[in-house]
């Protein structure tokens, strides 16, 4: 068990029985476990092992949008954005941007001549606004739904437009329980105290995306550090920010391209590991210099899904044009190549925009932006289910997630499809709330958030 679970007040425990419940749990999934606080939150947008999994969260397996059945709230949303709510006692934090109607004079309009030319081939596809957006986070409380404070961090004129789907507030927040870090990308990156208080500020400078399609920056806390990916199409880089001042500790260029994953930060052998996904190479970075412990080919373009850890491997996934999936050893060293020693790969089946979800020793993920089912055996990478449809989903750009014993998978249409983990597709529910859901779910306590279009949802099951 780790000590840090013991080392709590005791009234942040719960009770003794719920600290061995929970160290149980986490053993039998093969997790690491968290202190009590950190594992009954949503401090990250993949849960509180980065992993999609929320072992202490029992939300309901029903709920309907229309009659209100197991809706406990609904709270009205300002701006766009698809960045996953995340949860730290009381409070949720969600940020988003709005147009305003100032238009912007010639003088404050970004100079294309400052912008790098396209990568051959690339040409941009979006085309820039000429008026101010407002970037803003926004705290609700978690009983009510009601505003807790709210705060415009920028205001600004974006240089690049952003895909259809997309929107200029993607990146997810994280929170350290103290401090909540917010990345606009291209508009700054902040952190703010828990009352909304402005703590600092850093601008790291423009994105350049792929096509213009738009950025997704979110940052992950670790031991007071916070890493940022800055991957784009030209002086891609990871940075590693001093959590209480917002000083650079140090940058890592990367010989990489836009990918708008997040980084997964996890110990092994006395050393703690940087990973992120790339189109041109995974890289595992060291958290004290930047240099890369090893890498490994094979990933496709527009490599979104984070990697997560099972035992003592990274498993990381790509679906774009295309699949590829490998499960590296966290031992590993140096360059591995197409051919190099992993685990295993996998050339079917792989998410696009999602990132797969955890479950004990299987892994859970569907096909590109489609409804089609891959359940693998994390160890060997052999599939347990395989081209399974999930009737009542169409297109999916959330991270599934797995709560309650059950595994949450949700559509473009706010569709919620709720699995029994097993040998055989067995489906316990299916929900529908008739707004649109981008926004991966979130599960703490008995409680699910989905974040629609215009609206945040508390669903909770009726006394």
């Amino acid at each position: 068990m780790n000590p840090a679970i013991l080392q709590l007040p005791f009234s942040n425990q719960k009770s003794v029985a719920g600290v061995v419940r929970y160290a149980w749990i986490c053993f039998t999934l093969g997790l690491a476990p968290l202190s009590m606080v950190a594992a009954e939150n949503w401090p990250h947008w993949r849960g509180p092992h980065a992993d999609g999994s929320a072992p202490l969260a029992d939300p309901p397996t029903t709920w309907d949008g229309v009659s209100g059945k197991n809706i406990k709230w609904r709270a009205e949303l300002i701006g766009q954005g698809s960045a996953t709510p995340i949860i730290w006692g009381e409070q949720i934090f969600i940020v988003s941007c709005e147009p305003t109607n100032r238009v912007a004079t010639p003088e404050e309009l970004p100079n294309p001549a400052d912008r790098p030319p396209p990568r051959p081939g690339y040409d941009r596809l979006t085309t820039e606004p000429n008026n101010f957006y407002r970037f803003i986070v926004t705290s609700f409380d978690r009983s009510t739904g009601k505003v807790v404070w709210q705060k415009v961090l920028a205001e600004a004129v974006p240089h690049e437009g952003h895909h259809a789907t997309h929107s200029y507030a993607s990146g997810s927040p994280t929170t350290d329980g103290e401090s909540l870090y917010v990345s606009f990308g291209s508009f700054g990156t902040f952190a703010l105290d828990l009352k909304g208080e402005l703590l600092w500020e850093r601008q790291l400078g423009k994105l350049t995306t792929r096509r213009g399609y738009g950025e997704a920056v979110s940052p992950v806390y670790y031991q007071g550090r916070l890493l940022i990916n800055w991957d784009q199409e030209v002086d891609s880089a990871l940075y590693c920010l001093d959590a209480k001042t917002g000083e650079t500790k140090w940058k890592a260029d990367r010989d990489e391209i836009t990918t708008w994953t997040t980084p997964l930060v996890t110990e092994f052998g006395g050393k703690t590991q940087v990973i992120l996904n790339g189109t041109r190479r995974i890289r595992s970075h060291d958290l004290e210099t930047g240099k890369v412990i090893w890498s490994c080919e094979g990933m496709t373009e527009n490599a979104i899904p984070a990697a997560l850890r099972y035992r003592d491997a990274a498993i990381i996934l790509s679906g774009y044009q295309g699949n590829s999936g490998v499960s590296v050893p966290l031992s590993s060293q140096g360059e591995l190549g197409l051919d190099g020693p992993v685990n295993w790969r996998t050339k079917s089946g792989n998410p696009y925009v999602p990132s797969p979800v955890l479950v004990g020793d299987h892994l859970y993920f569907t096909k590109g932006l489609t409804n089609v089912l891959t359940v693998l055996d994390a160890a060997t990478g052999v599939p347990i289910l395989e081209g399974q449809r999930l009737p009542g989903l169409a297109v999916i750009y959330t991270s599934p997630i797995f709560a309650g014993g059950r595994v949450y998978f949700t559509d473009r249409n706010g569709n919620t499809v709720v699995l029994q983990p097993g040998p055989e597709l067995k489906i316990l529910a299916t929900n529908a709330l008739k707004d649109g859901v981008d926004a991966s779910p979130v599960a703490v306590g008995k409680q699910l958030f989905l974040r629609g279009q215009k609206t945040l949802y508390c669903i909770e099951a009726s006394e």
